[in-house]
C-alpha cells in the first residue's frame, strides 16, 4: 500500500475499499446475522496479528482495519452477552494462502520471524475457529486468540 507520506488520492481509494471490506463488511455481516443467531450462539471474527505487530513499513492502514476488528469483538461481546452469545476474534499470522504464499517474495522473511519456522495453514486457523465455536469455549467472550507460530515475539 505504501507509507503514509506516499499516499495519494489513488491510494486513498484503496484504503477506503480496504476499510469498507474489513470493517464495514464485518459490521454489516454481523448485523445481518444477528437476527438469526440463537441465544447461546457464537460470533467468530477473523482479524490479524498485524493489528498488534507491524512487521514492515506500509501496512499501518491495514493494521488499523484489523485493530478495528479486535475492538468490534470486545464491544459486541458486551452487546451479545445478555443473549449468551459469545464473540471472539481469531488473529492469524503468516498463513500460506493465494494472497500470501509461503513461496512468495515475503515468505522467507516471515518464516524468519516465526519461532516455529513455518507458515501457518488454513487448517491451523480452522482449528482455532472450531474451538471458539465449540462448547469448550462457552465461557470465553471478548477474547483474541493469536494463531501465528510466535511471529515477532
Amino acid at each position: 500500500m505504501g507509507t503514509v507520506d506516499q499516499l495519494d488520492l489513488e491510494l486513498l481509494d484503496g484504503v477506503q475499499q480496504m476499510m469498507a471490506t474489513n470493517v464495514l463488511g464485518t459490521i454489516v455481516t454481523t448485523h445481518s446475522a444477528s437476527r438469526y443467531l440463537p441465544d447461546g450462539g457464537r460470533v467468530i471474527l477473523v482479524g490479524s496479528i498485524v493489528a498488534h505487530r507491524i512487521p514492515t513499513p506500509g501496512v499501518a492502514e491495514y493494521a488499523a482495519s484489523k485493530a478495528a476488528i479486535d475492538q468490534l469483538g470486545r464491544g459486541w461481546a458486551r452487546d451479545f452477552g445478555p443473549r449468551g452469545i459469545t464473540v471472539n476474534v481469531v488473529q492469524p499470522g503468516a498463513v500460506d494462502t493465494d494472497m500470501n504464499p509461503a513461496d512468495g517474495p515475503n515468505g522467507a522473511a516471515q518464516v524468519a520471524l516465526t519461532p516455529l519456522g513455518r507458515f501457518g495453514t488454513t487448517d491451523d486457523i480452522a482449528k482455532a475457529v472450531t474451538f471458539f465455536a465449540s462448547d469448550k469455549a462457552a465461557f470465553i467472550t471478548g477474547a483474541l486468540l493469536t494463531v501465528d507460530g510466535g511471529f515477532g515475539i
